[in-house]
Order: structure tokens, then C-alpha cells, then sequence
């Protein structure tokens, strides 16, 4: 329901990417504001969410890759270290990676991390996860950008990288 995150996915599409844009949580599970840093369970449905996917015959030939942003990112990160997860690469937006530190040596993806400049602890938070990926990795600081991107041309700093990333990693030679 984001309109950031709607925003995003519509632009992500523009580019040639094929995306799947979901709640995580129910509306009823959203008012328990300890939901939200569920990561397990974030990441359970994540999982299940790929794991539907790989069975439509029609999308047989897409490779995944994960976006997440806040506690969305940490749970992208647990789910992408699952042994066997299909995905190929994750995109996290002033992401919140310190919640999935147990399983982020894990990860095998190529994993972006993107952090606006005005969001101090989260840039900490994010440099530490950095430090904790065992694969290809990058961290983009982005100018003049608070922890929402909603400041002008931010936004469109993230999906220009994030589309850069997934274009380059979600190709079925590379997965």
C-alpha cells in the first residue's frame, strides 16, 4: 500500500523488470507494531511468496531478486540466506540489515544497500551489515536523503541503482 513503494515497483517495470509487489503482514498483523520486527516471520512469507512463484509455469524463466526497505530488508536478508533460496540478487532502501545479522554471513545473493546520508544510525547499521555480507556487495550512500527517500530526486537515485543492480544480476546465466 506504500506509494513509495508502489512508486518503485512501477518504475522497476519501466525498466524491463517484472515485480511483485506485497504486504507482508495482514492489516490486523500490522496494528501489533511487534509484527513488524518479526523478521522470521517476514522473511517466512517471503520465502513462500518465492516459492509460489517458481511454481507458475508462465514464470518459469524469471530469476528472483529481492527489494526490501526498513525491517522489510532485514527480512529480504534472512530469507535470501535460506540454503537453496533461489534469489539472485537484494536491493535493500534505508534498510534495517542489523535485524538479520545472524544470517547474513548466509547470504549469497549480490546484495545492494542503499542509505540516505541524512539517516546516521541506519548508515551504521548498514556498514556493519556490509562488513558481515561473504558476497558481492555495495553500499550507496545517497545525498540529501532522509530515511523515507522522500526528499526531491532521491527516490529516483534508489531505483536507478536498484535497477542497474537487478539488471546486471537477475539474468539466468548469472544465477
Amino acid at each position: 500500500m506504500s506509494p513509495r513503494n508502489n512508486y518503485v515497483a512501477r518504475a522497476l517495470r519501466q525498466a524491463g523488470l517484472a515485480t511483485l509487489l506485497l504486504d507482508l503482514l495482514t492489516p490486523q498483523e500490522e496494528a501489533d507494531r511487534g509484527n513488524v520486527f518479526d523478521i522470521p516471520l517476514l522473511a517466512s512469507r517471503l520465502t513462500a511468496a518465492t516459492d509460489w512463484l517458481a511454481g507458475q509455469p508462465q514464470l518459469s524463466g524469471l530469476v528472483p531478486g529481492y527489494f526490501g526497505a526498513s525491517t522489510r530488508a532485514g527480512a529480504a536478508l534472512m530469507a535470501a540466506a535460506e540454503p537453496g533460496s533461489p534469489v539472485a540478487a537484494v536491493v535493500s532502501r534505508g534498510g534495517r540489515p542489523d535485524l538479520a545479522l545472524d544470517w547474513i554471513p548466509d547470504v549469497r545473493a549480490p546484495t545492494l544497500l542503499l542509505v540516505g546520508s541524512l539517516d546516521g544510525p541506519v548508515i551504521d547499521m548498514n556498514r556493519t551489515a556490509l562488513a558481515a555480507l561473504a558476497t558481492e556487495k555495495r553500499l550507496v550512500i545517497v545525498e540529501g536523503a532522509g530515511h523515507l527517500f522522500e526528499e526531491p530526486g532521491t527516490l529516483d537515485r534508489v531505483i536507478e541503482e536498484a535497477a542497474n543492480w537487478f539488471q546486471t544480476h537477475l539474468t539466468p546465466d548469472r544465477a
